[in-house]
């Protein structure tokens, strides 16, 4: 239609039009037009595939909140039994009401500090160092041979401090983020993207738990933990109270003694998910590593990342304690590279290692460490020479 208006436009500028050119708009109006109605109609049928998939996938956003919105409820509705119900309507001594009041803030401060960082703390990704050069990802893209795939992202690996495989023994890559994965990167499929040191996606806080929020998730599962531990041992002689009738039926007692209820079973529950994060950072590993050990060069190691229990503490909670307690990002790295005592790098080479990925030596650290009891894991010769007593780790900061 367009041609039309166009050579209708032109005739009104230009000479009269002749005959031939009245009889070849004429022929050619119909296909035209039958051209333009069928784009339209395939317009209008795509969308109306597409506008199912973006409600559900709304709905599906919106509903991944409600476990979130089902914790800030039973959050908010024991505050109130606590702070009303309990201290204002029950406890008569003031100067033990205003002891609980003072210590129950404190820790539900901390609780609810820690779960919102945990919460609102973006998943880290993958830098762009990661990703394929343009040359190679033509490469990759245009060819239909897995091995030779595998070729070309061992070429581009071989640049990269990626030292962990597949089970087959191939270079781990995301084809939905187009990255190869560092090591302890997994791809999440509820938040579309790859996460760094990934640990696992929590439903009850509505995003995935890895490197940038793996201390403040495990703070608040402690804090989580006191904080019950503190509403159980202050409610628990006016529970029995008003369990053995020494209290009268006010409308205090049914919120006392479902609060002390609610409490000891989270605390449990919670307890138990705690001793077993606990046991996981003093073994240095994530949840997906320790259902599935990493795949090195010389096959899986479920210890293949531990460095000692003091070590592995701080590498989540860093080097000075202080920082310890407070939900602060104080992990050490930047999630791209782990120290290991399994893999050996020369520190020239982990040098031009980040100057070949757009890496300037500012922007990389090269931490020197001495391994004790090392079991060693050979990858590829071109990627690493073996110097004996020492070991560095190649960290990258992440690109925005």
């Amino acid at each position: 239609m367009r041609f039309l208006t166009d050579c209708f436009r032109t005739t009104e500028i230009a000479a009269p039009v002749s005959v031939e050119c009245l009889v070849l708009v004429v022929s050619l109006a119909p296909s035209l037009i039958t051209v333009d109605v069928t784009s339209a109609a395939a317009n209008i049928l795509h969308g109306l595939k597409m506008a199912p998939s973006h409600a559900l996938r709304c709905c599906k956003r919106a509903l991944n909140w409600v476990p979130v919105l089902f914790i800030n409820l039973v959050v908010g509705w024991s505050y109130y039994a606590y702070v009303v119900e309990l201290c204002v309507y029950t406890i008569p001594n003031n100067a033990e009401r205003i002891s609980y009041l003072v210590i129950f803030h404190i820790f539900l401060t901390m609780f609810i500090w820690s779960y919102w960082k945990t919460i609102w703390s973006k998943p880290a990704g993958p830098s762009k160092a990661f990703c394929l050069p343009r040359a190679e990802k033509e490469l990759y893209e245009r060819e239909e041979r897995a091995e030779v795939q595998q070729e070309i992202l061992k070429k581009v690996a071989r640049n990269l401090p990626v030292y962990t495989r597949t089970a087959g023994g191939a270079i781990r890559y995301c084809h939905n983020c187009q990255v190869i994965k560092p090591d302890r990167c997994h791809h999440c499929s509820t938040c579309e993207m790859c996460v760094l040191k990934m640990d696992h996606h929590c439903p009850w806080v509505n995003n995935c738990v890895g490197f940038s929020n793996y201390k403040y998730f495990v703070l608040f599962l402690a804090y989580a933990s006191l904080y019950c531990v503190v509403i159980c041992a202050t409610v628990v002689q006016y529970f029995i109270k008003f369990w053995t009738k020494q209290l009268p039926d006010t409308h205090a007692k049914f919120h006392i003694l479902f609060l002390f209820f609610v409490a000891a079973l989270f605390f449990i529950s919670i307890l138990s998910l705690l001793s077993y994060h606990l046991w996981l950072v003093g073994k240095n590993r994530t949840t997906i590593e320790a259902f599935r050990a990493p795949v090195f060069a010389n096959g899986p190691d479920k210890n293949g990342f531990s460095l000692g229990c003091g070590r592995n503490i701080a590498e989540v909670f860093g080097d000075e304690a202080k920082y310890w307690i407070f939900p602060f990002f104080s992990s050490l790295g930047d999630g791209h590279s782990f120290v290991t005592r399994l893999v050996h790098i020369d520190p020239e080479q982990a040098n031009s290692v980040l100057q070949q990925n757009g890496k300037s030596p500012a922007d990389g650290e090269i931490n020197p460490c001495v391994p004790g009891n090392t079991i060693q894991h050979t990858a590829d010769d071109s990627k690493e020479k073996i110097d004996r007593g020492q070991m560095v780790s190649v960290t990258m900061e992440s690109e925005p």
